[in-house]
């Protein structure tokens, strides 16, 4: 059973995890280390608040201590330079209310966790880490890896970020385009955990989703002539204008054919189109942002489900699956095409993702082919999928769901 005390720490981390490494990082110039002292600090609440109780703000007091273990291990290296005695003092003066951290700290950390001395593989599982605050677990399924994977990525991408004296800064404006491509990358990653939890017991995470659409518009703004910056805000703009009508009451999903639109955030809607426009505007090719983000304005702007235009969600997704193909892109599209043209066609496209052995281990492609099975009468068949989907998700909201359809099924 895990504790009040844990549980509130936890929801501490989430919400104030990436601040506290950034101020940290910029402060130590080292990430790795960062976390690290990060990490202490959160074993010393864990200590220390169940007796003691929250204090008033928890991430002004984890950001202290971890500042003060800083410290610690500076004064006990037999030979401090003048760097660190500067640091030091800095430090130790620092008020523990006054902790204000700067807003494009947390950018700086994405920068920096995306440097390209590390592989793509190892920008991705760190920059989560660091500032999405997700653990090894949530990463893996995120990724579709083992978790030793994970960690490994996670431990050689600091190592290499020490060797490589990499410093915490955002890189100089001529340095930008070389590092977009996987800052945005990593950046809708962080959305996607919001949007749509891997575990837990919520079905999203909106402080995450919210972070990562304020880091999408500062970088847009700092690269107004990438096109493909501007279709990531304009996709998470628009996917996020549904939240208010993805939960019920108690927090329940509600899935899009039963979301009442009247409650989905207009305003937003008018900016997730704006951007994708001020994207079309450059006159390239639409990038893989662009194209999700042009399905994503469909839902948008469609009176219902079945007044969707699914024929032309179809087509986007084809030529998604050209520029980005990865196995989830298929399993959309095989959705798409049950809505624009039958079950059968697309039951055809999941079971050959089935046979590839695409999304093994994942609760999505049995959730999907059990919808399909129902649509065709195959009860008993939708129903072993169904509850095999639940077994797969990790989130508990989502397998509460997939439950529900099975039961459903009965009788």
């Amino acid at each position: 059973m895990i504790s009040t005390t844990a549980r509130q720490i936890d929801a501490v981390w989430r919400i104030e995890g990436a601040r506290i490494v950034a101020t940290l990082a910029k402060h130590t110039g080292d990430l790795g280390l960062a976390e690290d002292l990060a990490q202490v600090a959160l074993v010393e609440a864990l200590e220390q608040w169940p007796a003691a109780g929250v204090p008033r703000n928890p991430g002004a007091w984890l950001t202290a201590v971890a500042k003060r273990r800083a410290i610690d291990q500076w004064r006990r290296r037999a030979a401090l330079d003048e760097r660190y005695r500067a640091m030091a003092h800095d430090l130790s003066e620092a008020a523990e209310d006054a902790w204000e951290p700067i807003d494009d700290d947390v950018l700086r950390l994405v920068f920096t966790a995306c440097h390209p001395v590390l592989s793509r593989e190892s920008q991705v599982a760190l920059t989560l880490r660091a500032v999405g605050g997700l653990s090894t677990q949530e990463i893996a399924r995120m990724l579709l890896v083992p978790v030793p994977t994970v960690q490994a990525r996670i431990t050689r991408a600091k190592k290499t970020l020490a060797a490589a004296h990499v410093p915490f800064e955002a890189p100089e404006p001529s340095q930008w385009r070389e590092r977009l491509g996987g800052v945005l990358g990593v950046v809708y990653l962080i959305f996607t955990e919001g949007y749509a939890a891997t575990s837990g017991d919520r079905w999203m995470r909106e402080d995450l989703a919210h972070e990562a659409l304020r880091l999408g518009r500062i970088l847009s703004g700092l690269v107004p002539r990438e096109p493909e910056a501007h279709a990531l805000v304009a996709l998470m703009e628009l996917q996020a204008s549904r939240f208010a009508a993805r939960i019920d009451a108690d927090g329940a999903p509600v899935l899009l054919a039963d979301q009442d639109r009247a409650r989905w955030d207009w305003a937003q809607i008018r900016r997730g189109r704006d951007a994708l426009a001020r994207a079309d505007a450059s006159g390239r090719a639409r990038g893989a942002y662009a194209l999700q983000a042009a399905i994503a304005e469909q839902h948008a702007v469609a009176a219902s489900v079945e007044a969707t235009d699914w024929d032309e969600i179809v087509v986007l997704y084809e030529a998604l699956g050209r520029i980005a193909p990865s196995p989830v892109v298929e399993l959309n599209r095989a959705v798409a095409v049950a809505m624009a043209t039958g079950p059968a066609t697309a039951l055809r496209i999941v079971d050959r993702l089935e046979q590839e052995g695409a999304l093994g281990g994942s609760h999505l492609l049995p959730s999907v082919r059990g919808e399909l099975l129902a649509r065709l009468g195959r009860t008993e068949e939708a129903r072993s999928e169904l509850r095999l989907a639940a077994g797969l998700a990790a989130n508990e909201r989502e397998a509460a769901v997939l439950r529900g359809k099975a039961a459903a099924l009965e009788g």
